[in-house]
């Protein structure tokens, strides 16, 4: 098992497999993306109560859901790097954090935006609200924490620690409507029974959901990718890649 993960966090072998993956993954996000958005904001129908301001939740619920899933996979990486000392699981795990606050903070906005004609308010301190602040700050925390310390790889190892302290935040925000009375509605999609929205709606926010998490992938490999660039800059493969670079541009 330990081989075979240090096997697969080779530097060369993932630049190489990235570099093919990537235009796939590209596609596939542009043509969900589109799809998605075409299924949400023209062929879904107009909600009874909400109107049209609904259709916020194509951007909202992806977001939401997102920055849950990217932090999951911060610390899960941030494990993997503090137990088996692989370099690759220390840089996914610090790539995915810029991507994760992004997301955070377009969940937050987006909420806001529906929140305001829904609750008549932009902001309220609600359970769900709250910890989903809280886990904006916990991701801009392991970015400031990871910049502050010269070594990367102590870096790494420090913002793993961290990342795994705000781990116990994630259930609190899943469970937040159920556990306290909150403004913020309940599940609707992950209801055990069925889900609480019609298949026309479902469908577009499925594919929303699909297109964020390949954009996901899509960035985080960019960024492990230039970050993996610069900490391997003076190692034999990566001199040999600039060179192979420079020889197609001239």
């Amino acid at each position: 098992m330990i081989r075979y993960l240090h096997q697969l966090g080779s530097a060369p072998r993932f630049y190489s497999f990235s570099t093919s993956l990537l235009p796939w993954l590209s596609a596939a996000c542009i043509v969900l993306l589109l799809a998605g958005l075409y299924g949400g904001l023209v062929m879904a129908p107009t909600d009874y109560q909400q109107g049209d301001s609904y259709r916020i939740i194509y951007i909202h619920v992806p977001s939401a859901w997102m920055s849950l899933f990217i932090y999951m996979v911060m610390a899960a990486a941030g494990v993997v790097g503090l137990v088996w000392h692989i370099k690759l699981a220390e840089i996914i795990s610090i790539s995915s954090a810029p991507i994760g606050a992004a997301f955070a903070f377009l969940a937050l906005v987006t909420g806001s935006l529906w929140g305001k004609p829904m609750w008549g308010a932009w902001w309220v301190w609600d359970a769900r609200l709250t910890s989903e602040l809280l886990l904006l700050f916990l991701y801009l925390g392991v970015i400031a924490l990871y910049g502050a310390i010269e070594d990367k790889r102590n870096a790494s190892r420090a913002a793993a620690i961290l990342a795994l302290v705000g781990v116990v935040n994630i259930p609190i925000i899943h469970y937040s409507v159920e556990w306290w009375n909150t403004l913020h509605q309940g599940p609707t999609v992950t209801k055990f029974d069925a889900p609480s929205i019609h298949v026309s709606m479902l469908v577009p926010l499925l594919l929303m959901a699909l297109a964020f998490k390949l954009y996901y992938a899509i960035a985080v490999l960019l960024r492990a990718r230039c970050e993996l660039l610069v900490r391997e800059r003076n190692s034999a493969w990566a001199a040999e890649l600039v060179t192979e670079r420079v020889k197609g541009k001239s």
